[in-house]
């Protein structure tokens, strides 16, 4: 008990005390069936930062002890309103089972980077629903000594095999909500979580969550068409005078039927799957509100808003 209050107190005196907007978070969680695992980094400041100064670190299985094989420092540089697509790095096309099945093709196509080819040198990518993930500034050989940036899930906790919807947490109880799934950051959250003592963590009061891959006829295909971007309140810039704060969406998530508001300034509204695929368009719109019917057909959808003179705004719509 005394080392687990020892580390904890150094990452309480390692947080970070920024302000909204000021620092990465992380935007995306991905944890799917194999190797598909995933972490979406987005940067919420006008200005471009540079990713060597960051990394993951795995605390696995309610664990708070550190090695450097617990993190992985990251590398490249991130444009402001931007996301990066950190992925497990396992992409030999003969990989043999348990563990060095490759990652889907679809989701090594969304990477910006992979990491930890190697487990024995680091496993930080090779998380489970029941690891809690930070973001941290600093270097791999000073765990210790980083700045948490972003926490995902409780340090210290093992919720079993995933956090669930229902506290205590205890496996058959509540739905995983970390486990085979992704877990999409709302776009009021403009700040990543730093402390680790909360008492809690609720992954629904920040994320927003979706199954990790989706059925189309007799494939299973991965649910990840919303990496890459991110909707974020961070960003309130205008597109050709039309602010894209003043678009909403709802309910989203949606069981079905959603609308949106705000688009009578556009001239094409298109709804677009996860998979690119064109759901739904509507030409020369005079409505202030448009309602889809999606027949209740699950995962994450893009809803593309064009203007007169080609300017664009982008919604991202889930249906669960």
């Amino acid at each position: 008990m005394k080392k687990t209050l020892l580390v904890l107190t150094t990452f309480i005196t390692s947080m970070t005390f920024a302000q909204d907007c000021s620092d990465l978070f992380i935007s995306e969680y991905v944890e799917g069936y194999g190797n598909n695992k995933a972490i979406e980094i987005y940067n919420p400041t006008a200005s471009p930062i540079d990713l060597s100064e960051y990394m993951l670190v795995r605390y696995s299985n309610g664990g708070v002890n550190t090695t450097t094989q617990n993190g992985v420092q990251l590398t490249g540089t991130i444009a402001s309103y931007d996301t990066y697509v950190a992925v497990l790095d396992r992409t030999d096309p003969n990989g043999q089972p348990p563990f060095n099945v490759p990652v889907s093709d679809e989701l090594q196509a969304l990477a910006d980077g992979f990491y930890c080819p190697d487990y024995n040198t680091s496993f930080a990518m090779s998380f489970n629903g029941n690891d809690a993930m930070v973001l941290a500034k600093g270097i791999v050989s000073n765990i210790e000594g980083s700045a948490s940036v972003d926490i995902f899930g409780k340090i210290g906790e093992d919720p079993g095999t995933a956090w669930d919807n229902t506290a205590p947490y205890a496996d058959g109880v509540g739905t995983w909500l970390t486990k085979d799934k992704s877990l999409i950051r709302k776009s009021a959250i403009k700040i990543g979580v730093t402390d680790p003592n909360i008492t809690e963590f609720n992954a629904l009061m920040e994320y927003d969550s979706i199954p990790a891959e989706i059925v189309v006829g007799l494939d299973t295909l991965g649910n990840w068409g919303s990496l890459g971007s991110h909707d974020c309140d961070c960003n309130t810039g205008s597109v050709s005078e039309i602010n894209e704060s003043s678009v909403s969406i709802y309910p989203n998530p949606s069981n079905g039927d959603f609308s949106v508001k705000g688009i009578e300034k556009f001239e094409t509204i298109a709804v677009i799957n996860s998979l690119g695929q064109n759901v739904q368009t509507i030409n020369n719109n005079t409505k202030s509100i448009v309602n889809f019917t999606m027949n209740n057909r699950r995962g994450v959808y893009f809803v593309k808003l064009t203007g007169t003179n080609g300017s664009v705004v982008t919604k991202r719509v889930i249906i669960k």
